[in-house]
């Protein structure tokens, strides 16, 4: 199993006071995917969220919160945050903007806060497992939770 850390993610809940809960996975980097992850953490994949970071048209940026197992759809998200278009941010700009790397990107505790937009799907489910910033450890909290400390909104972001 990973060694489980402290990371900045995890530092943020504590200070708000949030309850979570851990777990660790070994990382297969033949197959970092979501799917394969909620497999290994023994959830069911439509409570296991990816966290994947966009560019807009206006060189901001923006995250979206997805369930592992879903597609994003660029037209939805890009109507969610009131742009024209959005695309994929390149992975060589991932650590940089972030703080995190692919396979361990957190919605919590991100370099600067970014708008975030969490699949609404979420707020039906009475926990949701999120990166806690690190390759093979994910949080697990309440989605409400997890919109509050991120500020996000909840919106229709999948095909």
């Amino acid at each position: 199993m990973a060694k489980a850390v402290k990371t900045n993610a995890l530092r943020i809940l504590e200070t708000a006071g949030i309850t979570f809960e851990t777990r660790t996975y070994e990382v297969d980097e033949e197959h970092l995917d979501g799917v394969t992850a909620a497999a290994k953490l023994g959830l069911p994949a439509e409570t296991v969220y990816k966290t994947l970071v966009l560019s807009d048209a206006q060189k901001g940026h923006l995250v979206c919160v997805i369930p592992v197992d879903r597609e994003l759809d660029l037209k939805a998200v890009a109507r969610a945050a009131g742009q024209k278009s959005v695309t994929m941010l390149p992975m060589k700009d991932l650590l940089p903007l972030t703080g995190y790397v692919r396979g361990g990107c957190s919605p919590i505790g991100m370099k600067k806060a970014f708008p975030t937009f969490i699949q609404k799907e979420a707020q039906g489910l009475a926990r949701v497992s999120v990166s806690a910033g690190a390759r093979g450890m994910q949080v697990i909290l309440s989605p409400e939770d997890l919109r509050r400390e991120t500020k996000a909104v909840y919106a229709d972001l999948c095909r």
